[in-house]
């Protein structure tokens, strides 16, 4: 069955592995900076959060793909580390806000440098447009893959 499916093929799924490998030994990496008992899956949450700056519960969990029982478990996990907080709803007092706390947004900076650092260093030597490419077709296989 192999031999039947097109080089390219293959070959993107060689180098997908490798990255996503990778990127989940990044992701220890940076987790354990941000906080020692911090999952690694959560860096990704909490940049979403430092992106909205303030957010419901609900949209996260659409931006994120993901249900709301889970994605509140993830949460409270964060606020007992301290790192985010639930403020109410201005305009629905029955929802809450999600926003990084001060530690949490300090902590998440310092491991986002780091972690923005190795890319930097990955890619220092690209041309531009190059740059620019990868950027964009990996924008386009994320919002095809869903």
């Amino acid at each position: 069955m192999d031999e039947e499916l097109p080089e390219p093929l293959r070959a993107v799924e060689h180098e997908l592995t490798a990255l996503l490998r990778r990127g989940r030994a990044i992701s220890w990496e940076i987790a354990r900076e941000v906080h020692p008992n911090l999952e690694p899956n959560a860096y990704g949450l909490l940049l979403w959060l430092r992106r909205c700056g303030s957010i419901r519960l609900t949209e996260l969990a659409v931006r994120l793909g993901i249900g709301k029982g889970t994605l509140s478990r993830q949460i409270q996990g964060l606020e007992v580390l301290g790192l985010v907080r639930r403020d109410p709803d201005p305009t629905d007092r029955r929802a809450w806000q999600l926003s990084l706390t001060e530690e949490g947004q300090r902590r998440f900076d310092a491991a986002r440098s780091s972690r923005l650092g190795q890319i930097w260093r990955a890619l220092e030597d690209w041309p531009a447009q190059d740059l620019a490419d990868f950027a964009r077709l990996l924008s386009r296989f994320n919002d095809a893959w869903g």
